[in-house]
């Protein structure tokens, strides 16, 4: 059987990408991912201009997708599983693939590489010895508000940076939830990491809202926090 090569891709800029990345994405024919148009552009910018099957992998044909790919591993056929960016399975669909292949038996092998949530993270010079990874927070306002508290009490047992990952459209109604559940904490702001414009700010929530209620940020953004001396109520 195949061996299921999970790859991690730049999350902004492109100098990024491991040589073993490069390596296993010049070999392999079969290569899953998001968007086969960014992948294309990525595969063009390392040198790889040969034939290659670009699969397409995302939330909304993963059940028609993930018995094809198994089926092509099966067949001694290896895979190359990327996401549009940074490390897959990571807040998107690349772990029910995973999760599926590793059940039938085939080998799953990560190459590392970049990833917000770490780049974020050690960036903001929040501690690092305990960190919990919420990714992206309920659309729901009510079920948002319910896990936030609930976050709330855990971190009263084990402190914890928390990290959170942000789209531009939903950052403020998100940080009002943050600050009605928490008050006005400091938070830290990550945005367009490894870019030009690469921006990693710490403020009070209220400062954010102001700002990106008046200016909408672009790109997606990473949220951090940590909470001390957390009232008993």
């Amino acid at each position: 059987m195949g061996i299921l090569f999970i790859v991690a891709t730049p999350i902004g800029n492109l100098q990024d990408i491991t040589l073993r990345a490069i390596e296993v994405l010049k070999r392999e024919e079969y290569i899953a991912c998001e968007d086969t148009r960014m992948a294309a552009r990525l595969l063009r910018h390392i040198g790889i201009r040969g034939d290659k099957m670009l699969v397409s992998y995302f939330e909304h044909n993963e059940e028609k997708r993930i018995p094809n790919i198994i089926n092509v591993l099966k067949n001694g056929k290896n895979v190359a599983l990327i996401s549009d960016a940074g490390t897959p399975g990571i807040s998107d669909p690349g772990f029910r693939l995973i999760r599926a292949v590793l059940r039938e038996g085939i080998r799953v092998e990560a190459i590392p590489g970049p990833s917000a949530l770490t780049t974020a993270l050690v960036a903001s010079g929040l501690p690092t010895d305990k960190f919990l990874f919420l990714g992206f927070l309920p659309l729901k306002e009510g079920n948002r508000i319910r896990l936030l508290q609930n976050l709330k009490k855990g971190l009263k047992l084990i402190e914890s940076t928390v990290i959170i990952y942000e789209s531009p459209h939903k950052i403020v109604k998100n940080l009002k939830s943050i600050m009605d559940v928490f008050g006005d904490i400091e938070i830290t702001v990550a945005r367009e990491l490894t870019k030009i414009y690469e921006e990693v700010r710490t403020e009070n929530v209220s400062v954010f809202i102001t700002k990106y209620s008046e200016n909408k940020p672009k790109g997606e953004l990473v949220v951090l926090f940590t909470i001390k001396d957390l009232n008993p109520s």
